[in-house]
């Protein structure tokens, strides 16, 4: 151990010239196969076995600490081998052991070291040597708290490396005199890990074989020592090494997020490059089918619309999900596409570490969705997530970017436009968005399209339908009596409770008590959130287009049904499917038209249900028709003469043309 120690005190230890030499000797030694892992997953393998060999009162023997190895390692993936993991690291600690430990130079032991690591992972050493660490240190405290320093210190170095190796500088333009001067101290760093190993290894060797009646205090701290000095070697290297792969970062990232922006704003020839640099800069199989757990690779989006679904691991409330999935994989629209487009789910972390939840969240979502997912979200490069945040503007809510066959971006959040029309959508661009909405009017398929079958098979019928919305049981009560008389004297209307946004268990109360007392309820409590998120979306979407309630007439109505929430008073709208008119009526002037049914519910049968209202409640500016055109396609069974005009609710003059 003095032969050692007197070694290890020379001035540096090793001097610039034979860092070449060493370099070099390094550098042969290394004869890559192929096999690849992740060596973060590794290091944090190792980290979890420290903690449990360091907190454990009972001493871990070879047995338990071998298994608990193999356990923390079973889920690391080895490409380009058959063998698990475990199995490999047990082996190559039983391989240091015979041939790496005892007396003798301790370069020449660390160099057999590299001989037998390559091409298996140099982490894993650390893994088989630092799990054996003996338990009851209360008599050698001075040097347990050195090998504890020098191992945080091997692992501070070893994440500097893994950083480095994580870096996508093979497809950058980098600085090639910065990236070789960090690959150099990567060498002497790497040579550094594993000389301090062997060192703990023969420490931890000496501790095991000791007895109580042995433990000599003077010996006790030159071993103490000895590592401490270790320790102020690698952190000066890390100190060093730290600053070159904080360079490389920062010219990495500037340098891809710029090549992400040209990308996004140029048309290629396809979308696999935007695709590629997005996702699959580390891993060849970056996305996973949900459904079957199948890896793929960036190619099997090739000539597709890819919407990217940006969110955090929790994703959505799982009503909204529920939606989601409904308007677009259950969609009858989607059956029509044939695959021409794909969702790709990429998870968000919230800060700069995955917590265990995140994790819990996505392993449970990603083994649920119909879609695709990035299968390896804490590894998407910082840059791309500082891209996503940036210049698609992602805080904490989801959205859906979504990039054309050629990779550009055509919309930088389709979410409300995809729970608006779900396929209908196709292919989901800004573009396509302007179109649907010139298609559409505030009308009751617009407010309830899909939510449930029997209200659509009723708004295609043609019948009169009553949405009625509140959590006011005394006020719902009131209002149920008025609508059940009216509906004695012969008027035709389905009744639907629609509650309020936001519903809360009152709703669910209010909805046994409607059930019970007053009408079967259509929609269910769930049904009923589909349609505030639906309405909500609608708001959004024109929003978003840069719409303003003043002059947007389906902005400003949805606007005043989300904002109801607050009145203790309900209100109704009436409508139905053809004609495409519709009236909401809100609190006192709803009652007193429900009061003034006798005077105008003749009319009904001439100028319909939302005709009446209107005319009862001087609602239409005049009775004459007005000179707005609209050109509306004949639907066999259309009623004549009753068509509101959207613009001014004046009476529309009828002409009809044949084509």
């Amino acid at each position: 151990m003095n032969s050692l120690l007197a070694q290890h005190l020379r001035p540096h230890s090793i001097s610039s010239m034979q860092d070449d030499v060493l370099i070099k000797e390094l550098f042969l030694s290394h004869d890559p196969d192929g096999r690849r892992l992740d060596s973060e997953q590794v290091l944090r393998a190792m980290e979890n076995i420290m903690c449990y060999a360091t907190a454990s009162e009972v001493p871990v023997s070879d047995e338990h600490g071998d298994a608990f190895a193999m356990n923390n390692a079973s889920n690391i993936e080895v490409v380009g081998s058959q063998e698990p993991l475990g199995h490999t690291v047990c082996k190559i600690a039983r391989e240091i052991l015979c041939k790496c430990s005892g007396e003798g130079d301790l370069h020449t032991r660390t160099m057999i070291v590299f001989d037998l690591l390559y091409p298996r992972n140099l982490l894993a050493v650390s893994v088989a040597m630092l799990k054996q660490l003996p338990c009851n240190v209360s008599m050698l405290k001075p040097r347990f708290k050195a090998l504890s320093l020098l191992v945080k210190e091997m692992v501070e170095v070893t994440k500097c490396i893994i950083e480095f190796e994580g870096l996508p500088i093979a497809h950058l333009m980098m600085d090639k005199e910065m990236i070789s001067t960090t690959k150099s101290h990567i060498f002497i760093a790497a040579y550094w890990v594993i000389r301090s190993s062997l060192n703990c290894s023969s420490h931890i060797n000496d501790l095991i074989a000791m007895k109580s009646e042995q433990v000599n205090p003077n010996s006790n701290a030159i071993a103490a020592w000895e590592l401490s000095s270790f320790v102020s070697r690698l952190s000066s290297i890390c100190s060093h090494l730290r600053r070159q792969v904080d360079a490389c970062r920062q010219q990495t990232e500037t340098k891809l997020h710029q090549k992400l922006v040209d990308l996004l704003k140029e048309s290629q020839i396809d979308n696999q490059e935007v695709l590629h640099v997005l996702f699959a800069l580390k891993n060849d199989f970056p996305l996973k089918d949900c459904s079957t757990q199948a890896k793929l690779g960036v190619s099997e989006l090739k000539d597709k619309v890819v919407i990217l679904l940006v969110s955090k691991p929790e994703l959505l409330p799982l009503e909204k999900l529920f939606l989601l999935v409904h308007r677009t994989y259950d969609h009858p629209h989607n059956k029509n596409l044939e695959g021409s487009y794909k969702i790709v789910w990429v998870p968000i972390s919230s800060s700069e570490t995955w917590t265990d939840v995140e994790e819990r969240n996505f392993q449970l979502f990603s083994c649920s969705l119909p879609w695709y997912s990035v299968r390896q979200p804490q590894l998407l490069n910082s840059a791309v997530v500082n891209l996503i945040k940036q210049e698609w503007n992602f805080k904490e809510e989801p959205i859906m970017v979504v990039l054309d066959s050629r990779g550009m971006v055509t919309n930088s959040n389709a979410l409300d436009m995809v729970l608006i029309w779900g396929a209908r959508g196709y292919p989901f661009s800004v573009t396509r968005e302007i179109e649907l909405w010139q298609e559409e009017d505030w009308t009751l398929p617009l407010m309830i399209d899909e939510i449930h079958p029997l209200l659509n098979k009723w708004v295609q019928e043609g019948r009169n339908i009553c949405l009625y919305g509140s959590e006011n049981k005394d006020w719902i009560i009131e209002f149920n009596a008025k609508m059940m008389e009216i509906r004695r004297l012969g008027l035709q209307v389905d009744m639907v409770f629609v509650g309020v946004k936001n519903p809360s268990e009152q709703v669910r109360n209010v909805l046994a008590t409607i059930n019970q007392e007053m009408h079967t309820t259509l929609l269910s409590f769930t049904e009923i959130q589909f349609f505030w998120y639906r309405l909500e979306s609608i708001r959004k979407s024109k929003l978003r287009l840069g719409k303003v309630a003043d002059t947007d007439h389906t902005l400003r109505e949805v606007s005043a049904l989300l904002n109801t929430e607050d009145s203790d008073n309900g209100w109704a709208v009436f409508g139905k499917g053809w004609p495409p008119d519709i009236v909401r009526l809100q609190g006192m002037q709803l009652m007193e038209c429900l009061n003034l049914f006798p005077d105008w519910g003749g009319n009904v049968a001439r100028r319909g249900l939302v005709g009446a209202i209107r005319n009862a409640l001087g609602l239409a500016v005049s009775s004459e028709p007005c000179s707005h055109p609209n050109v509306l396609h004949y639907a066999e069974g259309s009623p004549e003469g009753i068509v509101v005009c959207e613009k001014c609710k004046r009476l529309l003059k009828m002409f009809v043309v044949y084509e």
